[in-house]
């Protein structure tokens, strides 16, 4: 609203890309989010879209400054725990963990509460505190039987978790419980569950796959149809005296 119509016009078009882009294409959202921000640096839905195509590409430090760029825009706190998040990505886990501690976290709504115990408990496994991010997500909201939009994340997580500490049993379990309120797709828990169980998977559009298939049939056809050959008769000739 703050901008001339045509500019206006021109970036809301970059920044329905990025939003189209960013889970399958992050690099040319990543594309889109710069247009974007050359043209309208100073608006901060700019600035937050052009941090969640940088962390979507893995450029954190990147991210982490548009994200602090829009907050000091908006004065909100929904995006401290992807910036706490950021922290974890740039290799500084004991830095997100503080972010758990500030005032920012009890401002957050319960979606954003679960967000942050989600950061939390990754931080601790960066720190190799595995038994401490099975404790960390303990909560109400993993007890809990309604499904919301975080639901499949926060048990897929807590399934993880207790397999890092080689609590397999419970982590089936919770993988399948993840998969149960992934309606989604968010998360791999089918292909988790088919792991422990055993089950392994071809792609029936891999090639190579296909290839290797075809070779070991004919293999066993090929040794199938073939009779035993009989002994050839010893056709040299006898020494002459």
């Amino acid at each position: 609203m703050s901008l001339p119509k045509t500019l206006a016009d021109d970036v809301a078009r970059n920044l329905v890309m990025v939003a189209k882009l960013l889970d399958d294409e992050p690099e040319q959202a990543y594309a889109y989010s710069r247009v974007a921000l050359r043209l309208a640096s100073r608006v901060a839905a700019v600035r937050e879209a052009a941090g969640f195509a940088s962390y979507a590409t893995g450029k954190y430090a990147e991210a982490l400054a548009e994200f602090r760029a829009a907050r000091r825009m908006t004065g909100s706190v929904e995006l401290w725990p992807v910036m706490a998040d950021c922290e974890r990505g740039m290799g500084r886990p004991e830095r997100a963990l503080a972010m758990a501690g500030e005032p920012e976290v009890q401002k957050l709504d319960r979606a954003g509460q679960v967000e942050m115990r989600l950061v939390v408990a990754g931080a601790r496994r960066d720190m190799g505190q595995a038994e401490a991010a099975v404790v960390t997500l303990q909560s109400s909201e993993l007890a809990s039987t309604s499904v919301q939009p975080w639901t499949a994340r926060l048990r897929y997580a807590y399934a993880d978790a207790l397999l890092a500490v080689g609590r397999e049993d419970e982590a089936r379990e919770w993988f399948a419980k993840a998969l149960e309120a992934d309606q989604g797709g968010t998360t791999d828990a089918s292909d988790r569950l088919a792991e422990l169980d055993g089950v392994e998977f071809t792609d029936a559009f891999d090639p190579e796959a296909a290839d290797e298939g075809a070779e070991e049939a004919q293999a066993q056809q090929g040794g199938a149809d073939q009779p035993d050959q009989p002994e050839q008769a010893d056709q040299s000739q006898p020494d002459e005296d």
